[in-house]
């Protein structure tokens, strides 16, 4: 099992490549949302925001997420760690569950693309 540390330095390494992603990813990031991410197996959940491109990780907190953030996401630590280490597909984890992903239409529309 993950450690809060491994998901926060997974949060981290998500956060860098998105800074240097390519063009058409790194426009599509570019936009100020609040962002939550609840580690289901630890019961922690990462707030803060995307904001530029960038994840900036504000807090960790027990339990799931306190405040309803714009962008909500759901996942084991492993699965976190897979899915930033490349080993596990984000269409494949969210269409089977494993990852959940809650936010506007119109968000969903942007992060298409990045997913």
């Amino acid at each position: 099992m993950a450690t809060i540390q491994e998901c926060r330095d997974a949060l981290d390494r998500l956060s860098d490549n998105l800074a240097r992603a390519d063009d058409d990813v790194r426009g599509a990031a570019a936009f100020d949302r609040s962002l939550s991410c609840h580690i289901t197996d630890l019961d922690q959940t990462f707030s803060g925001r995307l904001d530029g491109g960038r994840i900036q990780v504000d807090a960790v907190t027990p339990g799931p997420p306190r405040a309803k953030a714009e962008i909500r996401l759901a996942m084991t630590g492993d699965d976190l760690l897979a899915l930033v280490g490349g080993e596990l597909k984000f269409a494949r984890a969210w269409a089977s569950g494993r990852v959940r992903l809650e936010a506007g239409f119109r968000d969903l529309l942007r992060l298409k693309s990045m997913l």
